[in-house]
């Protein structure tokens, strides 16, 4: 837990004070969340061991922590973004810092929240996401994408040859509607009103944001707001892209997709990137384990990206570079 608390939490008093203060903790905070964790990722060859055990009372007590740092660093950066006691490279500065924290850290922190049992720690991790604007992501990820992984019905499972700029746009409707319609199914089927609808809390939530942060700041702490939103939901979609591409399940005799093995997810054994990320790296684990607790997940064999994570979703901004290193590997699963 000693990893995961430290590599997690230190950013955030980096951002708090790069939007109060500017100057070098902007960048120490952009260094931190680039650099840094690329470097340490390259120099330091090594897999952190899965955590022994069941049962991780400080992995739920961090989540909580990380929620509420999330919510503290996105309120700091519009604040920072849309006052006028910073510059621009020093506003550039915090953008792409709190952007990745939040798109990083707070979304891998809200995909841990929204699969524990514990329904405050569900609601917490859905808080999360909509905090950002994309709430329907705690319905789509666990009705649609861990039930078709790796299949034409997943919305969120990239196909060979597509690139991420196609795959964000169909990923977002995809899981957009079909989340919905998975809500729009349970709640017929458990009753009450539309009030129940988590989509519906999903609308209520934008609105009290939208209305909170124009009354705030005006239109310029809407668009800090807007940008760091889209920046944050274009790098779980990343995310997403990265650790599906290609990958397909078999249909079995009878029509039906084979079980869901490690041989579904791309995973990462960069030891830095995976404590930042909570392990989400580990996302074969977590796939044949949803309920796991991302301390305890492991590397079981799965297809391995050539370079962490967040380097992989940068190389997946360039399309016929993100085809060079990947295309062959995937043809090399299928031989």
């Amino acid at each position: 837990m000693l990893l995961f608390t430290i590599t997690t939490l230190a950013p955030l008093p980096l951002l708090l004070a790069a939007s109060a203060l500017g100057g070098g903790w902007a960048f120490s905070a952009l260094f931190y969340m680039t650099a840094l964790a690329a470097g340490l990722d390259a120099l330091i060859a090594r897999v952190s061991p899965a955590a022994k055990g069941e049962e991780f009372p400080a992995a739920n007590a961090l989540s909580v922590a990380l929620a509420l740092g999330h919510f503290a660093a996105l309120a700091a950066a519009v604040v920072g973004l849309s006052g006028g006691w910073l510059g621009p490279w020093e506003k550039a500065a915090l953008f792409l810092s709190a952007g990745m924290f939040l798109g990083q850290v707070g979304n891998s922190n809200a995909h841990e929240l929204v699969h524990r049992s514990n329904r405050s720690l569900r609601r917490l991790g859905r808080l999360v996401y909509r905090s950002h604007l994309f709430g329907h992501h705690g319905s789509a990820h666990l009705l649609v994408h861990h039930v078709a992984v790796a299949t034409p019905d997943d919305p969120n499972t990239a196909r060979a040859g597509e690139s991420f700029y196609r795959f964000a746009a169909r990923a977002w409707r995809g899981s957009f509607r079909k989340g919905f319609r998975a809500e729009s199914a349970r709640l017929a089927r458990t009753g009450g009103g539309f009030w129940r609808h988590p989509y519906f809390g999903d609308l209520l939530a934008t609105m009290t944001l939208v209305a909170s942060t124009l009354a705030y700041g005006g239109t310029a702490a809407l668009v800090a707001f807007l940008g760091l939103s889209a920046y944050a939901t274009l790098q779980l979609l990343m995310s997403d892209y990265v650790q599906h591409y290609g990958l397909t399940r078999a249909l079995r005799e009878d029509g039906k997709p084979e079980p869901v093995g490690p041989q579904h997810s791309w995973d990462s054994a960069h030891w830095f990137t995976s404590g930042l990320m909570l392990n989400a790296p580990r996302h074969s684990d977590h796939h044949l384990n949803p309920q796991k607790p991302y301390p305890a997940l492991d590397l079981i064999g799965a297809p391995r990206l050539p370079y962490s994570l967040p380097v992989m979703a940068t190389l997946a901004l360039m399309p016929r570079l993100w085809r060079r290193v990947m295309d062959p590997r995937l043809a090399a699963l299928t031989r």
